[in-house]
């Protein structure tokens, strides 16, 4: 809300800070002001601060200043850094937390030349200008803040690989979350090593991708508002952006507004799938979802126990992925009822809205502005939860972990 971090006579209204702030700090891209014009270079500075703070996470980013201070970390601080990077033990926090930290800002790095290059000498930007393009959106990309430096977001760049391309990938290595790209590192080449965890996220990445990108470039192939009028190439490259996009990053290369109301929803599943857990991305993430399935995968083919890739899976995990689904199904569709009371808007776009703002993506169809001020707290509110997780929210309200000295007889009703 500081004078010099708004263009303009006036500091931008509390609102639009708040709504700012949250959207930056929990790596979400909705905005109800324009990033490029509304801020100043101050502003945005603020904003990619919050972006990385976000991405890496507040008890990860404490650690590291704690690291750096006193050369160590307290108990407490281990415990927290932990349990938000999901370490399954407190051996070695320390080195966990430094890959992570290193991960960060290797990828940010990497691809921030890349874009730096490409904006400097494919679009003859100045110099200080294409490095600051290519931090700021390297930055968040790899967060999947889908926060951009342009009026249009990335639609200017739809059909140009070498900027989609590298954006993607970060998006992509963010997505993944930070357990996975660790093992990944370790053992690339030996996938028998892998965890579970491992495993799901990758077949699951994959597999993801592939359908989202097909999907969303059959249906948008002929639309003439998005993918009608490029060449069969940017296409595919369009509607693989897209789909990665989806995976929580919030970057559009086409206009999200005039998609097809069967596009819309077919993103509405891939964000609230979202992508690997102790990472960047939101949703609901890919060992949840994939949790469900091999539930019913077993419930229809008759067996007892859950097996994925050779092992077992704990009833725990169960009774918590289903706990997770319906506890984002309830918020979700609460949030979306309350929404199309306020306003006039078709369904299909506030429940892409809210949607996007729980899985914390980003992706809008244009209406995040115009909706009332309540609406608006509303997107703060599912961003919050959305970034904090629907567990340790409802988990927070309880305040206490109760426990039960007794148990009730059992009987079962009839399912189904």
């Amino acid at each position: 809300m500081l004078p010099n971090a708004r263009l303009g006579p006036s500091s931008a209204t509390f609102l639009e800070a708040i709504f700012t702030a949250t959207s930056a700090v929990c790596v979400t891209g909705l905005a109800v002001v324009d990033t490029a014009t509304y801020w100043t270079p101050f502003g945005q500075v603020v904003i990619l601060v919050l972006i990385q703070v976000g991405g890496l996470g507040i008890m990860t980013f404490a650690s590291v200043i704690g690291l750096a201070v006193v050369r160590k970390l307290s108990l407490r601080s281990r415990i927290n850094a932990a349990a938000e990077v999901r370490s399954v033990g407190l051996e070695d926090v320390k080195g966990l937390v430094r890959g992570v930290v290193g991960i960060s800002l290797i990828v940010e790095a990497v691809v921030g030349v890349m874009l730096t290059l490409r904006f400097f000498t494919g679009y003859g930007e100045p110099f200080g200008r294409a490095v600051w393009l290519g931090v700021f959106h390297a930055v968040s990309s790899f967060n999947n803040a889908g926060f951009a430096l342009f009026s249009d977001n990335i639609m200017s760049y739809a059909t140009d690989p070498w900027i989609g391309l590298p954006i993607c990938g970060a998006v992509i290595l963010g997505g993944l979350g930070f357990p996975v790209i660790v093992q990944l590192r370790k053992h690339l080449r030996s996938p028998l090593k892998w965890t579970m965890n491992t495993r799901i996220v990758v077949v699951g990445t994959i597999t993801l991708l592939v359908l989202g990108s097909v999907f969303i470039t059959a249906v948008e192939w002929n639309n003439p508002n998005t993918l009608g009028p490029m060449d069969w190439p940017s296409k595919i490259l369009a509607g693989f952006f897209q789909s990665v996009q989806t995976r929580t990053a919030g970057f559009n290369s086409v206009d999200i507004g005039q998609m097809d109301s069967a596009s819309l929803l077919g993103m509405d599943v891939l964000m609230i799938i979202g992508g690997g857990p102790a990472g960047t991305a939101g949703g609901i993430k890919i060992t949840t979802f994939a949790v469900l399935f091999f539930i019913l995968w077993t419930e229809v083919r008759g067996e007892v126990a859950v097996n994925v890739f050779g092992k077992r899976l704990s009833r725990a995990v169960h009774r918590e992925a289903i706990s997770i689904v319906l506890l984002a199904v309830a918020v979700v569709i609460a949030a979306t009822a309350s929404l199309m009371l306020m306003t006039d808007i078709s369904m299909d776009e506030l429940m892409f809205e809210a949607v996007s703002a729980f899985a914390t993506v980003g992706l809008s169809t244009g209406i995040t502005a115009g909706l009332p001020p309540a609406g608006q707290a509303i997107l703060i509110f599912l961003m919050f939860i959305g970034r904090l997780g629907p567990i340790t929210f409802a988990s927070a309200l309880a305040l206490r972990d109760r426990r039960s000295t007794y148990e009730y007889p059992k009987e079962r009703p009839i399912i189904g």
